[in-house]
């Protein structure tokens, strides 16, 4: 089926025709819904809210809520309703049901029960630019922005702020491991935080894979300007390379620790040592935005060249042949029943994941 979300200065939602949807193939893995938010439009994050059976969808014209059950939308939020920014990079629903939107210079909005709230630097918030969201242990909330990380109690609603911690203040990515431990995924290498102490990694500890292809090394590095901060990962119309760069982190429930760089492909700790996944082994980009592991175990890897499937042993690749909008998957989640959602450019896609 295809459903079109269309958001537009005027905040109307159109709802299309449900056609049917194109299919990577008859069985198996296979796109089975579409849904465009706009040509022009990116799809940046993905989250699902269990309590509600919703999938909330961050574009860079604001925000959607679609019902699971019916794969319809129910909300749809822009600035007129109570967004800080449209630009939405990041959404979290914390330990008390409210709803975490990070936007593109515009802070990070909360919501819950029609009543929204904005935290700006004045409130204790580390930056404008909000990329990133975590549930700790405790039922708190950690805050990935351009200008460190912050705690947040949701009880007392006080922030604090790590920035000199790190081995780079953009961060990108939060994971929480099953010891309580935070990951930060940052522009310059991987930090962890296990409430007393900080340790980082970059490229020559491990992370990220060697240069075999000969790449240009990009210059954005996450220091001395914003300006760069395009997150355009060409040099020059080419794919570039930047190991140290951490788009996306994830702690598996057997500890093992993966992150998704610019260029080096997927990294893999396993407490001693990083070891690395590229194009070589089966993954459709080494560039890896986004990722997600579901119920079975298996990984889903939001690349530069499509969404990519592994389940430890074998590889599974979908493009825009197969049903995505676009190459570029900069989100993925995967809902209760096991359905995994990738996010675009022009619009969303939900894989039947057998």
């Amino acid at each position: 089926m295809k459903l079109k979300l269309w958001l537009c200065a005027a905040a109307v939602l159109v709802q299309g025709a449900f056609l049917p949807a194109l299919a990577a193939e008859k069985s198996g893995v296979r796109v089975v819904d579409s849904f465009e938010v706009g040509d022009n439009v990116y799809v940046r994050a993905l989250t699902v809210e269990k309590a509600a059976n919703s999938l909330w969808v961050g574009t860079s014209v604001g925000a959607h809520e679609i019902d699971l059950k019916s794969s319809k939308p129910r909300n749809t939020f822009t600035r007129q309703h109570g967004l800080a920014n449209e630009y939405v990079f990041a959404i979290g629903i914390d330990s008390e049901g409210y709803k975490w939107f990070g936007t593109n210079a515009g802070g990070a909005s909360r919501y819950k029960d029609g009543k929204w709230k904005t935290y700006f630097p004045m409130h204790g918030l580390a930056d404008y630019w909000i990329y990133s969201f975590e549930n700790d242990k405790a039922g708190n909330l950690w805050i990935g922005t351009w200008a460190g990380v912050n705690h947040f109690n949701v009880k007392t609603g006080k922030m604090k702020t790590y920035v000199k911690e790190l081995i780079n203040e953009w961060v990108y990515g939060l994971s929480v491991d099953k010891d309580g431990r935070v990951w930060f995924g940052t522009e310059g290498g991987v930090s962890m935080y296990d409430g007393k102490r900080w340790r980082s990694w970059t490229h020559k500890d491990g992370l990220g894979a060697e240069n075999v292809n000969n790449l240009q090394a990009s210059a954005n590095t996450g220091l001395g300007t914003r300006s760069r901060h395009d997150l355009t990962t060409q040099v020059e119309g080419l794919s570039s390379y930047n190991p140290n760069y951490v788009f996306s982190i994830h702690a598996a429930p057997d500890g093992v620790i993966w992150a998704g760089t610019w260029g080096g492909g997927v990294s893999r700790y396993d407490g001693k040592r990083w070891t690395n996944l590229t194009t070589q082994d089966g993954l459709a980009g080494n560039i890896v935005y986004s990722m997600v592991q579901d119920d079975k175990g298996v990984f889903w890897f939001g690349t530069d060249k499509g969404l990519s499937r592994y389940d430890g042993k074998t590889w599974k690749t979908l493009g825009k042949a197969d049903g995505l909008f676009d190459t570029h998957v900069y989100a993925v989640t995967v809902a209760p029943n096991g359905d995994i959602w990738a996010g675009t450019k022009r619009g969303v896609v939900r894989v039947a994941p057998q």
